[in-house]
């Protein structure tokens, strides 16, 4: 199919922001100021945390790549949206360069990609410890972890590449405003100039790679797993059990949602502004999410969390004023890998 004929290879775009908002700029930037500093912190936190177990279970090791994940991913996007929202009102938006715009969202597409196998890994690791308990100490072994991290991050790191390169193909026409914050990619593809959705296939390869087939492997986990709970006989333990799921579960549906609402979709269907306000959500609060939903769930993070802040005091009963000795033992009692809430 014929292209438009004011089609152009752009030097560079610019990033509308929240320029439009002179009103509501100074309270956005205190707003999400705050919220990344807390994303940041918890996040380092949990990797301090982390570091601080002199043995760490294959859990610890999922947990700390999380982070680490959610830590870059959040500093790819919020910092340059902060200092734009400093920038004096009187203008259409903030100017990135052509490359930066390609940089930006090579890494923010590797990062989203890489949580998304990395959740997939930490599904086969919750049925291997409650599907074969006794053999879960030789089957996922730190070797292992290592093995499905690297694996994680080279699969988002290849789709991103491949994804940047087909978007950046495109001819883009008309302005070279992008109502957004950051390079996405809905944004990007609103602006090319594509009349035919065989330009939208590289979008659509991707979401099958990154989506549909991390979340079949977790599907048929979790299926693994509700068949073995169901055979459990005791009540108490079929409820333990399902509760070391409730964090990944938590988080996955976060992520998916998320990720399945903004992407799985045709490019008529995208509302740039609507798309912007969504990205502020899922780019600030979602990230923010997740340390609290696993260093509230996960007893083994609570124990590390403990240790590093000197445990104020913070003593369950049956143990009363010995937050360190009840944080210390959950560590032990904890290292079969089965405590993932």
């Amino acid at each position: 199919m014929d292209r438009p004929n004011a089609t152009t290879m752009p030097c560079g775009f610019l990033l509308q922001g929240f320029f439009e908002f002179p009103r509501l700029r100074p309270w956005l930037f205190l707003l999400l100021l705050a919220v990344h500093l807390a994303t940041v912190s918890g996040n380092l936190l949990i990797l301090v945390a982390v570091a601080s177990v002199p043995t760490r279970p294959p859990m610890l090791l999922f947990l700390c790549q999380l982070s680490a994940i959610e830590l870059c991913y959040t500093l790819v996007v919020v910092p340059r949206s902060l200092a734009d929202l400093t920038l004096p009102g009187q203008r259409r938006g903030s100017p990135i360069s052509f490359l930066g715009c390609a940089l930006q969202m090579q890494m923010f597409v590797a990062l989203g990609g890489a949580e998304c196998f990395l959740l997939a890994a930490m599904a086969y690791d919750r049925y291997v410890a409650i599907c074969h308990p006794l053999r879960y100490a030789a089957v996922v072994t730190p070797g292992l972890c290592a093995r499905l991290a690297l694996a994680c991050c080279l699969g988002g790191l290849a789709v991103s590449v491949g994804l940047t390169a087909a978007v950046f193909h495109l001819p883009f026409c008309g302005s070279c405003l992008l109502v957004h914050f950051f390079c996405d990619i809905t944004a990007l593809l609103h602006r090319a100039c594509t009349r035919s959705y065989a330009d939208e296939l590289p979008l659509l390869g991707a979401c099958l790679v990154l989506l549909l087939l991390p979340s079949a492997l977790i599907l048929a986990s979790y299926a693994a797993i509700a068949g073995a709970l169901r055979r459990l006989r005791a009540t108490g333990g079929r409820r333990k059990a399902a509760s070391t799921c409730a964090s990944h579960l938590a988080v996955t549906f976060l992520h998916y949602g998320c990720a399945t609402f903004m992407y799985v979709r045709p490019k008529a269907s995208y509302s740039p502004r609507l798309d912007r306000t969504l990205a502020l959500v899922y780019t600030n609060v979602t990230p923010l999410l997740y340390p609290l939903i696993y260093s509230l769930r996960n007893r083994e993070i609570t124990a590390a969390i403990r240790r590093v802040l000197g445990c104020p005091g913070m003593g369950q009963a049956g143990n009363p004023g010995g937050g360190c000795v009840n944080a210390e033992g959950q560590r032990r009692s904890g290292q079969t890998g089965q405590g993932f809430a």
